[in-house]
């Protein structure tokens, strides 16, 4: 509703511009007044025309206020300050608008590809991997709630530097064959333990191994590199120890965040872009656009290597030779770096490749009629007979969600891919990048790891998998449900158990998805089990309790909040929204119509925060005013009307608003 009458507004402004002053402005600025009596919006368009008009703000903001005339759902504007036109909306009208019906945005055109999780399927998905999941599901959400064509991906990195990391823990440390390997994982499953879990350990003893005796360091590092290109070139045994831990991994990884409400579409692996020669062909590309060359001198002799955007020679200057600063693509033994692996994916992704992954069904969400199909890579002669997606592979825009420190390859792609001619797919290349997360001191010592007076002083502890210092995902989960299930217990034991552990599951989902969304992205989170959980201040609980409270006061009412809203559109609110309590009352009426404007603000800047933040707020003042207003003893029925559908409206934009971050409330807290 918020979106809609600013939308009228600025159409009627734009001619009211073209017909009184012969100006057309691209866009329009809108703000809030300081305080609602003074009106809904604040313009400041007379400041943007001074310069233009040659005029004094507060002289153009009349003459606007005389031409603007009447504007349908506006009672009237004012000229306010040195210049601003505040617009005061019609309140009755405005919320029987919002109380008839939900507002959806436009229909969107495109299809938008997004590609988050993508951990190593090396070891057990720890918390920074949970931010990066439950921000990329976050923006999913958002998209399809703008009526964009998503599909989902996660990329797993099965060749990569880590997984061999855990080959050579098997095979040299552990001392085991392919058979040796296969017989373990049979062990682990019958003792019920966790392969993720056990090539935790696994991980953090190699890179110590890694570490040994300056004369063995060498020697060991030899035998990583040996392992990574056996598993590049694949085929061998070596690969085959890599294939079968790390699909072993990767499905423990998606029950992980399938307790997040996290699901994905399709899986496409490193090894079937080198197997089915996608960098062959990039490869070829590159070197026929010129975006690569072989360097024959310095420290990369012998290697494949991209200029980078902006140094000398990036722009046709002839570099000085060698170009130290040269982005290595293809290394002096034949093998492919992480960039060069990238670019090749990214071409496909924008249907530039003229190939293609095969497909088969990974694993089936949910039940018919309502399953939906996660797909893997594979080699085209084994694709699944089942129906496969056909808009893989044909993205107009994509999003990697990608920490903040991986913004050098990522840059890397979008330059390769200007390079190469393609200038409107790099425009639609985002890297949706963030910060790390680490753990408050309270919570390192929590989880039972020992920490320095000195530690204890800082603000947070980074998390490091090479020390097997840090937070497994699903135990984080385990810890959180069981905080919750506690509080739980206590305030409701009449409850069943299986109903009691469903409501704590809610809540702690809730509770590390919101903490998770609440920051900017550009923000380092230092994680806190007690700040999470508490059902006070910013966190998810506070939110979900608001929808709680409103369903109980519907409860006690004796109807559902379609019927308070259904009775409300018979009632003329306008005597109850004038004076002091009836801007009190509009105050929030007008803050849960912008739920709709609030999502396309997060779509528009990648900002998922400005969404929990919006929450909570609509939280805090429907607290305000379930504590001001004794609503099921008011005596008056028409302000009793307008006071249930007050709770109606705002409960049903919360429940949207938590929708849109991957979160529900439980019908008790």
């Amino acid at each position: 509703m918020y979106r809609n009458y600013r939308q009228s507004l600025f159409e009627h402004l734009r001619a009211v511009l073209g017909e009184k002053f012969q100006v057309e402005l691209p866009r329009l600025t809108v703000e809030e007044p300081p305080k609602v009596e003074m009106g809904d919006y604040a313009l400041p368009i007379a400041f943007e025309l001074a310069r233009t008009l040659r005029k004094a703000p507060c002289k153009i903001a009349n003459e606007l206020v005389a031409a603007i005339g009447s504007v349908p759902g506006f009672t009237g504007f004012k000229v306010a300050g040195a210049g601003y036109i505040n617009c005061r909306l019609d309140r009755n009208e405005a919320a029987h608008q919002l109380a008839a019906r939900v507002e959806r945005l436009p229909q969107g055109i495109d299809f938008i590809l997004v590609e988050h999780t993508s951990i190593n399927p090396n070891k057990a998905a720890h918390i920074g991997h949970l931010r990066n999941a439950i921000l990329g599901d976050t923006l999913v959400r958002m998209l399809r709630a703008a009526n964009y064509q998503v599909g989902v991906e996660n990329y797993i990195d099965n060749t990569g530097v880590q997984v061999a990391d855990v080959v050579v823990a098997l095979a040299h440390l552990q001392q085991m064959n392919l058979a040796g390997v296969e017989r373990w994982m049979r062990e682990l499953a019958a003792r019920k333990e966790r392969i993720d879990y056990a090539c935790w350990d696994l991980y953090a003893n190699v890179s110590q191994w890694y570490e040994a005796e300056e004369s063995e360091k060498q020697a060991r590092k030899q035998v990583r590199l040996d392992t990574l290109h056996a598993l590049e070139v694949g085929g061998n045994e070596t690969a085959a120890i890599a294939e079968r831990v790390s699909t072993a991994i990767l499905r423990r990884h998606l029950e992980t965040m399938l307790r997040l409400g996290i699901e994905y579409e399709f899986l496409p692996r490193e090894s079937e872009i080198l197997h089915l020669h996608f960098w062959d062909a990039a490869f070829a590309l590159l070197k026929q656009t010129g975006v690569l060359y072989p360097e024959t001198e310095g420290k990369n002799a012998g290697c494949w290597v991209m200029r980078r955007a902006g140094t000398a020679g990036a722009d046709g200057e002839s570099p000085g030779r060698p170009d130290e600063e040269a982005k290595v693509i293809v290394r002096s033994n034949g093998t492919v770096t992480y960039v060069g692996k990238d670019i090749a994916y990214h071409l496909w992704k924008f249907n530039k490749l003229g190939l293609d992954f095969g497909k088969r069904v990974f694993r089936i969400y949910g039940t018919p009629p309502n399953e939906r199909i996660c797909w893997i890579s594979c080699e085209p002669n084994l694709n699944d007979p089942t129906v496969e997606p056909s808009y893989f592979g044909k993205a107009d825009a994509i999003y990697n969600v990608i920490d903040s420190r991986q913004a050098d390859p990522q840059n890397n792609v979008i330059e390769a891919l200007r390079g190469m001619g393609f200038a409107h797919e790099a425009d639609n290349y985002h890297h949706f990048s963030y910060e790390m997360v680490a753990l408050t001191p309270r919570s390192a010592m929590e989880l039972g790891y020992l920490v320095s007076d000195e530690d204890q002083k800082r603000a947070y502890i980074e998390v490091s998998g090479r020390k097997g210092f840090g937070v497994k995902a699903d135990d984080l989960i385990d810890k959180l449900i069981r905080a919750a299930k506690a509080e739980v217990d206590a305030r409701h034991s009449e409850r069943g158990e299986d109903d009691r552990q469903s409501i704590a599951r809610k809540i702690a989902v809730g509770a590390l998805r919101y903490y998770m969304l609440r920051y900017t992205r550009n923000t380092v989170i230092a994680f806190d089990f007690q700040d999470a959980l508490s059902f006070e201040g910013e966190t998810g609980p506070y939110v979900q309790y608001a929808i709680v409270r409103a369903a109980n006061i519907f409860r006690k009412a004796g109807v559902t909040p379609e019927e308070a809203l259904q009775q409300f559109e018979s009632i003329d609110a306008s005597p109850y929204f004038s004076g002091a309590d009836g801007d009190s009352l509009w105050e929030l009426w007008l803050l849960a119509s912008k739920s709709v404007h609030v999502l396309e603000r997060c779509i528009q800047s990648t900002e998922p925060a400005y969404m929990a933040k919006y929450a909570f707020q609509l939280a805090q003042q429907f607290s305000n005013f379930y504590h001001r207003h004794h609503i099921l003893t008011e005596a008056d029925p028409v302000r009793k009307t307008l006071l249930l559908a007050t709770a109606a409206i705002t409960q049903r934009e919360l429940i949207r608003a938590l929708a849109w971050m991957g979160m529900e409330a439980p019908d008790v807290m």
